[in-house]
């Protein structure tokens, strides 16, 4: 790697870390960064109507990958060197963990930034995720998109993806996050960086899902932890999680009073049960 592309791929990473705050010529990132980075739109409109082109080099509509189930976004284009495959590998990696499953609570959109990439990369991309993802159906959930420069862009900046094309490295410089979608479209949550929490995933899609996904478990950890956009990652609530655990320490109190009684009830009828029956005295005749 040059030297050139690793302050890149370094500087992006900073980028990616500052999230959308970062325009200011001293915030430690290289010249060729100091326009890329992300500007969050939370709760703003995907244009749904955009069309792009699948693996099979069909047309396609996004509006196709919405409506039901919430959608994770991903922007990388498929030649891009390293920090795009870094990004791609560590959502792969948190979605083997969760126990949710790609096509059946969510779905993945990965699109490509560079119009001059051809569908035929794209299915190579998807080829090397599903093998990793591993299980059966992802094929039908994760999809792989390119498209026009029109479409890009307003996709792009839909979502305040902010890159720059580098001629002398003939690449793109970028930031690392992916995000998550409601159903209708909206923007839900921005993650960062190229290793991503599989709980902080995981919480981020029942909540873009408005609880249609996920269990009771997920709703009282919802109830404890708070997405924080300027990290891009959940935090517990104190004052919240000190009533969930003073609540569930009552519980446990009152269960454990439950049990006593019943087993000093059981052991009582078990006594009773074995004490002799106490016989009639015999009474003295007379005349």
């Amino acid at each position: 790697m040059t030297r050139v592309l690793r302050r890149v791929v370094a500087g992006a990473l900073l980028a990616a870390a500052l999230g959308g705050a970062a325009h200011a010529a001293d915030d430690g990132r290289p010249q060729e960064l100091q326009d890329v980075g992300i500007d969050q739109r939370l709760n703003e409109q995907v244009p749904l109507d955009l069309e792009f082109r699948n693996e099979a080099g069909q047309p396609v509509r996004l509006a196709q990958y919405f409506g039901k189930k919430p959608v994770i976004l991903a922007l990388a284009y498929y030649e891009c060197p390293m920090l795009c495959t870094l990004v791609l590998n560590g959502l792969s990696s948190a979605l083997r963990v969760l126990t949710f499953d790609i096509g059946k609570e969510f779905e993945v959109v990965t699109v490509s930034f560079n119009p001059e990439e051809t569908p035929a990369l794209a299915a190579a991309k998807k080829r090397t995720y599903l093998k990793d993802y591993g299980r059966a159906g992802a094929a039908e959930g994760w999809h792989f998109l390119t498209g026009d420069p029109a479409a890009i862009a307003r996709l792009t900046q839909a979502v305040g993806y902010r890159y720059k094309y580098l001629p002398e490295q003939k690449q793109y410089a970028h930031a690392a996050a992916i995000m998550v979608l409601t159903p209708q479209g909206k923007i839900s949550h921005y993650f960062f960086g190229v290793e991503f929490s599989p709980r902080d995933l995981r919480l981020g899609l029942v909540e873009a899902a408005d609880g249609k996904i996920g269990s009771k478990v997920d709703q009282l950890l919802l109830f404890c932890f708070h997405y924080d956009p300027a990290t891009g990652k959940y935090g517990a609530i104190a004052l919240n999680s000190v009533r969930v655990a003073g609540a569930l320490t009552v519980v446990a109190l009152v269960t454990f009073l439950v049990v006593m009684v019943r087993r000093d009830r059981v052991q009582r009828r078990r006594l009773a049960r074995l004490a002799p029956t106490p016989q009639p005295s015999a009474g003295r005749g007379g005349r």
